[in-house]
């Protein structure tokens, strides 16, 4: 059975006609990376329905590995998000009105759910690539977060493990020259779709050449993380 990547884009949003993930996701769409095929979702900017719509996509297309791709305007290069919290509050409702505030995603899930990417692997080969990219720690509280936390909880139990993440896309520059250039970075189309492809590449070799067991390998005891934000401190 061939093996797929799952891929997910946002529909443009607000006063934006656009949306790079969007477009990365559906140029990749089809393609064959690293040996994986690459199949793409497009997701509506709706709370209510993401994690249905996730489901629905991870069982259609049964991926080893799942990126969920986001818009961050104001961010000044491609993030990949290390942790999910718990928590939908939002500055403006979603695309069919729902607002939400201090309302946790999944009541009795845990307060935070760890990507399992190979981060510094990551970097390493962006940077190699002279892909502008780095790690970050706080993936906001709209719709960004809510489907990094649902394609973790709908993929941490699979057998063999699922490496599931999200990356942020900076603004296209017709996006950053319409928001004010000057507090808004930019990136190319081609070097957004270049990040992902390498992000790709990275993670193929990574998962071959590691036990299937070594991927979500627990410490004994507690393995805790500070939450910032004045968030208690979580159990993974």
């Amino acid at each position: 059975m061939a093996k797929h990547v799952l891929i997910t884009g946002f529909e443009p949003f607000g006063n934006d006609r656009v949306n790079p993930s969007e477009m990365v996701a559906r140029a990749l769409d089809g393609s064959t990376i690293a040996g994986r095929l690459i199949a793409v979702r497009v997701l509506p900017v709706e709370t209510r329905t993401l994690r249905d719509r996730l489901e629905e996509a991870v069982r259609e297309t049964r991926p080893d590995i799942a990126i969920c791709l986001g818009q961050a305007g104001g961010r000044p290069a491609v993030a990949l998000e290390r942790v999910a919290l718990n928590v939908l509050d939002f500055d403006q409702p979603d695309a069919v009105g729902v607002m939400r505030k201090g309302d946790p995603i999944a009541r009795g899930g845990p307060d935070a759910r760890l990507s399992n990417l190979p981060f510094e692997n990551v970097l390493e080969a962006w940077r190699a690539a002279g892909v502008p990219g780095y790690v970050s720690n706080s993936a906001g509280t709209f719709l960004c977060n809510q489907a990094l936390y649902e394609i973790i909880a709908l993929t941490e139990h699979t057998a063999p493990p699922v490496i599931a993440g999200f990356a942020h896309l900076p603004y296209l520059p017709a996006q950053a020259i319409a928001a004010d250039p000057e507090r808004h970075p930019s990136m190319s189309f081609e070097l957004m779709k270049k990040a992902i492809e390498t992000l790709i590449e990275t993670i193929v070799p990574w998962i071959e050449h590691r036990a299937p067991q070594d991927m979500r390998e627990q410490p004994k005891g507690k393995n805790q993380m500070w939450i910032p934000r004045g968030m208690k401190e979580v159990e993974r």
